[in-house]
Order: C-alpha cells, then structure tokens, then sequence
C-alpha cells in the first residue's frame, strides 16, 4: 500500500507503507496488517550461539513508512529486538519509523519510588529515540506522564473503547466500577462517568512488589454488580483478594478488565481458586491461557483504525467514544 504526499507544482509522490512483527507479536501483527488490508511484510532473524541475534528486513524499506509490531515483554530479549529492527529500518532510508507497542515494557517504572532506583521507563524512551524511532503507538500505559518522556509523537490508545462497549453489552442492572488501587481511581472515574455507573476503590498496602498486604473496599458493594478495571493484570495478587473482598462485602459478582495479561507465576491457580466470575484482557501480550475464566478481546481492528488515520493526517482522539466524554 502507499500514501500519497503532494508536493509542489502539483506532482504527487507515492510513499510506500511496511509493516514488519517482532518475533514475539506475529499474531497480533498478522491480524493488524490484514484488518488494515495488507499483508505483513517479510523479516527473518540470525541467531547466533551465544545468544545474539540479528533482525533483518527480506525486501527493502527506502522511502517507506515502517510500521515495526511488537510487544516487549519479557522485556530484555524483545526490547533489543524491537531497538535493532528500527536501527536497521534507518539504515536502510525508511521516511518513518513507527513503533507500534501493543505493551510498553518498563512502564511500571515510571518514577522514583524510593532512593538509588531506576526511571525504566524513560531509559527505554531515550533508547527507543537513539535508535531513531519518529513515533509511538500504544495502548493503556501504566502511567500517562510516560508520554512526556519521548520528544517525538506519542499515539496513546485507551482500551476503554472497546471494553465499555463489551460492559453494556452485559446489561449489568446494579453496575459499579472498581480501581484495584488509589492509583486507578481516574481511570475507573473515566469509565464510570461514561457508563453512568457508581465507583469504588481498593485501598492496599504491599509488603514488597507483587506482594499485598492489607486491603479495604473504600465504598458500597453490597447488592452490586461489581466491575474491576485496571491497565494491567500480572500475578492477579491484586485482583483475586480484591473479588474475594467484594464478595465478602454483599457484592452480586466480580469480574475483570485488564488491559494487558501478563499473567506471570501462579496467576492462573489464583483465577481458578478466586470467588472472580470473569477475567477480560485483551491480545497485547499473545499467549494460550489456561483458564476458563479469562476471555480476550483483539485490539489489531483498534490499532489499524489508529494506523489508517496517522498515515492519512486524520484526529485519532475525535473518533473514539472514550476520548468525548
């Protein structure tokens, strides 16, 4: 596919459009592409016996738009891939090089916590510019300020586009919207001022990373139809002891949506054993799942929209229901 750019004395040029997957996001890629009306452009990678590897493109990329698909997580080898793929797109004279990150690795380091600790997030933001991206694309960052870390554009997608509308169609009669954590709260306020719904949150104390201590519902559950919403689901600590609570506070039913499940270590026997009616993620992190509880929702239709629009100059947030209210 091409893009046509006009220049002077009327002569109009065509700009071919590329897009390319990491290894670890083929899927979500191929389904992107075709939805978008074209097929993934070729890549293959060396791998070398120590653990090296090196990307490369099958057909050329000079004067095209690249679109370069990939999730990083795990974050090391990915994030690498990812860097090396866009080095290699500007060595070969790409116009553009769009990072599409479904999932944003590092995102949860966003500021300093504590003394003598890392920003990962603006590492990889100064990584991602070295190598010489000129645009991100994601979707539900952990945190919005992360924007501010690139000096080029940032496409920053809310997964509330598609959950709200799955949310109505369950034709829950007592709805109320649940933050996990204080940190949500404006998220959940987001979701419920559009749903017109009430909201409550969880107050919780960690005694180390993915570790709770205490928790408290801050708000009435009882008789409610209660929906958890949270960027991100990675041992489900969190989710499962705040369903459980709920429960435990009158509430009619728990489920979940979460943008990106990681779903690391035992979050699959927590989701099983949790008093959780339902989990709902969707397909940024691709991966079988192992219980009958999470269901996904595909975001390559949400991203090829977003795609369609940056490569024709259109407003992406005037499309969307979430970005109105």
């Amino acid at each position: 596919m091409y893009i046509c750019t006009l220049f002077g004395q009327g002569i109009i040029m065509k700009r071919p459009l590329k897009f390319f997957a990491g290894n670890n996001t083929k899927h979500l890629a191929k389904q992107i592409a075709n939805t978008f009306g074209v097929e993934l452009n070729k890549s293959s990678m060396v791998d070398f016996s120590d653990g090296e590897f090196e990307p490369s493109f099958d057909e050329t990329v000079r004067g095209a738009d690249v679109f370069l698909i990939q999730s990083t997580t795990p974050p090391s080898d990915n994030l690498m891939e990812l860097l090396l793929m866009i080095d290699a797109a500007k060595r070969a004279s790409a116009a553009n090089i769009i990072a599409v990150m479904p999932y944003f690795g590092y995102a949860r380091q966003d500021k300093k916590g504590k003394p003598r600790v890392p920003i990962g997030a603006k590492l990889v933001s100064n990584l991602l510019t070295a190598a010489g991206v000129d645009r991100i694309m994601t979707i539900d960052l952990h945190a919005d300020q992360i924007q501010g870390f690139f000096e080029v554009p940032v496409d920053h997608l809310y997964a509330s586009e598609l959950f709200i509308k799955d949310i109505k169609s369950l034709n829950l009669n007592n709805l109320v919207i649940a933050s996990p954590d204080m940190g949500g709260s404006k998220r959940a306020n987001a979701y419920a001022k559009i749903l017109k719904s009430g909201v409550v949150i969880c107050y919780k104390e960690r005694k180390e990373a993915n570790v709770i201590g205490d928790m408290k519902v801050l708000g009435d559950v009882e008789g409610k139809d209660v929906v958890i919403i949270d960027d991100m689901v990675d041992t489900a600590g969190t989710l499962t002891k705040a369903a459980d609570l709920m429960l435990k506070n009158g509430a009619t039913s728990v489920r979940a949506y979460c943008t990106h499940g990681i779903l690391s270590g035992t979050a699959y026997e927590r989701l099983d054993a949790s008093s959780i009616s339902e989990l709902i993620i969707t397909n940024t992190i691709p991966k079988s799942h192992n219980s009958n509880k999470v269901r996904e929702i595909s975001v390559a239709s949400f991203f090829a929209q977003t795609i369609n629009s940056v490569v024709n100059n259109e407003s992406i947030s005037d499309k969307w229901e979430s970005n109105k209210s």
